[in-house]
């Protein structure tokens, strides 16, 4: 669509799409300094997934061995980019992130759309079948603070090209 990309990504197998500069990363940290470090400018900001949802509060030097009984972890809650970016003096036009829910997924997808102070938030429905996780196809349910999108159920590439037109049109209408 015209855009300039930067895809901030950790380990995965899918390639870089043409044109788009891609910063590699490996923990929630990294993705946390790279995102703010890339933001200025920026229009858009998708959040695609939480990175994770806590952290570990001591990082192992080495391999942890198997032992008998259990593994004791203390976790405690990891920056949350998303909200971070939201409310960041460089933030973005729009800020768009994702709600993959099991259920009330509306409920759910409007309170983070508030909570986190976002423009869009893409609800999907990860119970259902055939569409989501695992699957080809997928579906999407958008909203703002005043309007609901579908994109219907179709491909992901024809669902992600959906959701870019609503973010455009959104783009559209605040300036």
């Amino acid at each position: 669509m015209g855009a300039e990309v930067t895809l901030i990504a950790g380990p995965g197998a899918l390639c870089t799409p043409f044109n788009v500069n891609r910063i590699n990363v490996r923990s929630a940290a990294q993705m946390h300094t790279a995102v703010l470090k890339a933001l200025s400018g920026q229009d858009v900001y998708i959040g695609a997934a939480a990175v994770a949802d806590f952290t570990p509060t001591n990082k192992a030097e080495q391999k942890i061995k198997k032992t008998e009984g259990c593994l004791d972890l203390d976790l405690v809650p990891t920056v949350d980019i998303l909200s971070e970016v939201a409310a960041h003096a460089l933030r973005p036009k729009c800020v768009v992130g994702f709600a993959a829910e099991t259920e009330q997924v509306e409920h759910y997808a409007r309170g983070k759309l508030e909570r986190k102070n976002l423009d869009l938030i893409a609800a999907n429905h990860v119970a259902g079948i055939g569409i989501g996780f695992e699957s080809e196809d997928n579906a999407l349910t958008v909203f703002s603070k005043t309007e609901r999108f579908e994109t219907g159920k179709d491909t992901k590439y024809q669902v992600a090209a959906a959701l870019l037109r609503i973010i455009a049109k959104q783009l559209e209408s605040t300036s």
